[in-house]
């Protein structure tokens, strides 16, 4: 993984479940449920990511830092 990006996304439920944007490093290859998985393992049940997405780039501001406001969600 070259870049990831934690966010909520709305849920009918909860009201906002848990998502990542992923960007996998160049050459290299994974599924979202190998992602979610992984994940699931080291974290507490309520922190990883019921929404997983593979991403070509994320937004970046002039600092460095990933645009968590400019990430949207696919559509299902």
């Amino acid at each position: 993984m070259a870049l990831a990006a934690v966010l909520g996304v709305p849920d009918e439920r909860l009201g906002e479940e848990v998502a990542a944007a992923i960007v996998l490093r160049p050459g290299s290859s994974a599924t979202t449920d190998e992602l979610q998985r992984f994940v699931k393992e080291r974290v507490a049940s309520y922190k990883y990511p019921r929404h997983v997405w593979l991403v070509d780039t994320l937004p970046m501001g002039p600092s460095g830092k990933i645009l968590k406001r400019n990430i949207s969600a696919p559509v299902a």
